[in-house]
């Protein structure tokens, strides 16, 4: 799939942009990339118009020139949507995405047709995530950004499939992450406040997916918030990385999402 690079104030971004249509915005995790999509991508791509950026950082884009948090990166996403001229879209958040999603589904709402959270959570770090945050960081100022991979991935996924080639792709995509980026991005998820009153809120169609065997987020953590505009999906036979793990089952369901709003 061919990238395109979008210069903003604070950062240089790679983005993938295919198909022609309603536009979804596709947000990856922790150490991930565009990438991390590309098995759902071309058959989004058939009716939609599909953009999965890099964020700072991560994949092909370059470093934040100022310190951020998850709000800074939602105000850089609302940028990116503007130098596209977009200006309603659907948005999915991996993980780390999806806290970015809440945060621009807090500040742009009228910005979004409707949103996902995928393997994500309003809730913030607890205190031993915290700590677990800034270890990592001493690690990768330590050791190197293979050794916060090396230790990351294996628990992304079920541990069914942990001899799969797309456990390998994964950590390639990681080892591409930079430092910097790495440790920029742990304390910006450090740091993130609760929001699960976004999704208390929100009246925009929301749907939140967990991952039946998920080690990193459990499905309670995703299911924090039950209302009528909320639908809650489980993804059989996966960890925290269905796009990898049970892509057809994501894309059945990102793609009845989108039918719904339709109508």
């Amino acid at each position: 799939m061919e990238t395109k690079k979008l210069s903003m104030e604070n950062s240089k971004l790679t983005y993938l942009d295919q198909g022609e249509g309603k536009p979804i915005i596709l947000l990856h995790g922790f150490c991930g990339s565009s990438g991390y999509w590309e098995k759902v991508i071309p058959r989004l791509a058939e009716n939609n118009r599909v953009i999965a950026p890099d964020l700072p950082g991560h994949g092909g884009s370059s470093l934040f020139k100022e310190t951020f948090t998850i709000e800074k990166l939602a105000d850089l996403l609302k940028e990116f949507l503007d130098e596209l001229k977009l200006q309603n879209v659907t948005m999915f958040g991996h993980s780390l995405g999806g806290y970015i999603t809440l945060a621009f589904a807090e500040k742009y709402s009228d910005r979004l047709n409707g949103f996902s959270l995928v393997h994500s959570t309003a809730f913030p770090d607890s205190d031993e995530a915290k700590k677990g945050r800034a270890a990592n960081v001493e690690k990768v100022m330590q050791n190197g950004i293979h050794s916060l991979i090396d230790g990351l991935v294996p628990k992304l996924f079920s541990p069914d499939h942990l001899d799969k080639e797309y456990v390998a792709t994964a950590k390639t995509i990681g080892y591409g992450t930079l430092p910097q980026g790495a440790m920029s991005t742990l304390l910006a998820m450090k740091d993130r406040p609760n929001r699960n009153h976004v999704l208390e809120g929100t009246d925009l169609p929301v749907l939140l997916v967990a991952g039946e065997k998920d080690q990193i987020i459990p499905s309670e953590k995703t299911f924090s918030v039950t209302k009528g505009n909320i639908k809650q999906i489980i993804i059989k036979d996966s960890g925290h990385m269905s796009m990898y793990e049970n892509p057809d089952a994501l894309l059945n369901e990102i793609q009845g999402f989108l039918l719904e709003i339709e109508n």
